[in-house]
């Protein structure tokens, strides 16, 4: 045998570490106890975290905003007046005084109200029966009696052109004046029935 012994390190180098000295074997080990003695509560508690966790992201999550309600149209978009005719008037209506029929139908939207009927001659007078407001509900019409009265001969027009009413409207989006010409064949009835009106000095 040698009498030279283990060789130690030199200086500046660093002794392996010794395992049988390592005290990691025996916490690895006490870890190990600790896990398989608790591992079912261990799993079970993270599953209920989880479990929660859902929940509560579920509960918290914000709800899609509900869609707006459509914007009603305006109601000059939707109603439509229509010349009928001549309509005859009552006996004993007083003398420069005719009538005649339209029609105003409301195609859409909420119901729509005639406020005011007018037209553009001064000396002209204007009732309606019925008489306004009246109320018209969509997807419907009804017959409207314009009776006109001339109040002074001197100043109606002797060709009415292209008469118009103004019509005053009003439904759940806004109230609007319109005007609605009612074609070729008003005008030429208009035209007449002042003629007639004014053939005598009558009041």
């Amino acid at each position: 045998m040698s009498g030279i012994g283990p060789v130690e390190p030199g200086e500046g180098t660093t002794r392996a570490r010794d395992t049988h000295n390592d005290p990691a074997p025996e916490r690895t080990s006490r870890l190990a106890r600790f896990y398989g003695a608790h591992r079912r509560p261990l799993l079970a508690g993270a599953a209920a975290a989880v479990v929660l966790a859902g929940g509560c992201l579920y509960a918290t999550r914000p709800h899609a905003p509900q869609q707006a309600a459509p914007v009603p149209p305006f109601p000059s978009q939707v109603v439509d007046v229509t010349y009928l005719g001549g309509h005859s008037v009552p006996p004993g209506t007083r003398p420069r005084t005719f009538a005649f029929d339209v029609l105003i139908g409301v195609e859409s939207g909420p119901p729509v109200t005639v406020t005011r009927v007018s037209q553009p001659y001064a000396a002209l007078s204007l009732t309606s029966a019925p008489r306004t407001p009246f109320r018209t509900e969509s997807g419907s019409a009804r017959t409207i009696v314009i009776t006109l009265h001339v109040t002074e001969c001197g100043n109606v027009p002797e060709n009415a052109g292209l008469p118009f009413l103004d019509v005053t409207l009003r439904n759940a989006r806004a109230i609007q004046v319109h005007s609605f010409i009612l074609g070729r064949r008003y005008a030429q009835d208009l035209s007449q029935a002042l003629q007639v009106a004014c053939s005598n000095d009558s009041a």
